[in-house]
């Protein structure tokens, strides 16, 4: 029952237990929109925590531009994975 309940949850919330064979022309706009976003606090955090006095907050600064660049990575991680790539091959 409480399988049940959850397989229920998670269809109404649109969760997808396999990614799909195809991305669409909407997906990849945002995921296009996702690489510029986290380039973009990337590059602003660097810039910032150059200007910053306060060892403490420059730190931290710093912290978020490295948060920002693994999420950058980790999509393009994705979008280059083997998988991914077996599906360009065959257009």
């Amino acid at each position: 029952m409480q399988q049940q309940n959850m397989n229920f949850q998670s269809q109404q919330q649109g969760i997808m237990q396999t990614p799909p064979s195809v991305v669409s022309t909407k997906d990849s706009l945002y995921l296009t929109d996702m690489l510029s976003w986290n380039l973009l606090a990337m590059k602003k955090a660097h810039f910032f925590a150059g200007q910053c006095q306060d060892p403490e907050l420059k730190a931290e600064i710093e912290k978020c531009g490295q948060m920002h660049q693994r999420h950058y990575e980790k999509i393009l991680t994705h979008l280059n994975s083997p998988q991914n790539q077996a599906y360009t091959g065959m257009q």
